[in-house]
């Protein structure tokens, strides 16, 4: 692909619609300063100044298909608490809508606390129940995204597994059979306790410790070949389109046609990691969905991922940013 056709996909971002269904989360941040250790423990004491709670999870890959100028379409399941009402309230400051969100009396809304000092962070604390939600909630999310499915033009579904309960093997199947007969692309980012539901996908972007974990096998993460291996064996047992594996700082690995390609990062002052894996998964998804080449779509998303890690906690992807980004790699890849 050259510049102009690049410059073509990122415009047919615009008015895409991209169902989203996962685990939501409020990703909470506690910013600070320390200087001094704990009289009661060897541990730092962290002096706060600064408190800050995000839309996370499945909400952070929404966000980021938002960022691309797309419109997100978000389903999960939140408890009945104090935090689902916080959500709900961020939700609606990002300009997301909530019709698809339900709530769960029994349940508890996922909350990820990170405390930081000096761009690093120093602790994580999560309050979250991790139980497969009943079959009454299943049925009426389930119904939920039916529902939705058939009153928006959806053009593609992401599966935003984070193991917390809200995707089950029922839902993947009854969504895949809707997606199957309406012409939509399908993509997850799998954990490990679904990873083999997710057959038939288009896209399916495990990382490498998912990607052991899911074929049970141990994978170096210095061994290409062995990667490639894994690769071509989940892609021929799972009937998966596009498998693209993150490697962290050693880039991307792209599964297509049982040949694979690694796509190596961009050097970069790495601050968090925080949610690069939601923007890798929103971004080759959009990419897809435009009609973006297997390798152009692997280096778009990779950039993405990379442009993300720059920054402290979970942001979204900036579209300007990252078309620059692209325009320049497609010039020097010529």
């Amino acid at each position: 692909m050259n510049s102009k056709e690049i410059k073509q996909v990122f415009k047919r971002f615009d008015g895409m619609r991209i169902m989203i269904i996962g685990d939501v989360m409020v990703d909470s941040y506690m910013w600070g300063r320390v200087d001094r250790i704990s009289p009661e423990a060897p541990i730092p004491i962290v002096s706060v100044n600064k408190r800050e709670n995000r839309p996370g999870g499945a909400a952070n890959v929404a966000l980021n298909v938002q960022a691309l100028g797309a419109k997100p379409i978000l389903c999960s399941v939140t408890g009945n608490d104090a935090y689902r009402q916080l959500f709900r309230e961020m939700m609606e400051q990002s300009g997301l809508d909530s019709a698809g969100i339900l709530s769960d009396s029994k349940r508890r809304t996922t909350v990820k606390t990170r405390i930081i000092s000096g761009n690093q962070q120093l602790i994580r604390v999560d309050e979250e129940v991790n139980d497969i939600i009943n079959r009454h909630t299943e049925k009426e999310l389930i119904e939920v995204i039916k529902k939705l499915l058939s009153s928006e033009k959806i053009d593609a579904v992401i599966f935003e597994d984070y193991d917390k309960g809200v995707i089950t093997p029922s839902l993947i199947g009854e969504v895949r059979e809707i997606a199957a007969g309406n012409g939509i692309l399908l993509a997850a980012d799998p954990k490990k306790r679904n990873f083999g539901h997710y057959r038939s996908m288009d896209l399916l972007t495990p990382n490498l410790k998912e990607l052991s974990g899911g074929l049970r096998i141990d994978i170096d993460r210095n061994d290409i070949g062995g990667i490639e291996a894994g690769a071509r064996k989940l892609q021929e047992n799972n009937s998966i389109r596009y498998l693209l594996v993150t490697l962290s700082e050693m880039g991307i690995y792209l599964m297509h046609n049982k040949e694979g390609t690694l796509v190596p990062t961009e050097v970069r002052d790495v601050a968090d990691v925080s949610g690069a894996g939601d923007t890798v998964i929103a971004v080759a998804t959009a990419c897809l969905a435009a009609g973006c080449s297997p390798r152009h779509m692997a280096m778009v998303a990779n950039l993405a991922g990379g442009q993300v890690c720059e920054k402290v906690g979970v942001v979204p992807v900036s579209k300007e940013q990252l078309l620059s980004e692209t325009l320049i790699n497609l010039s020097k890849t010529k």
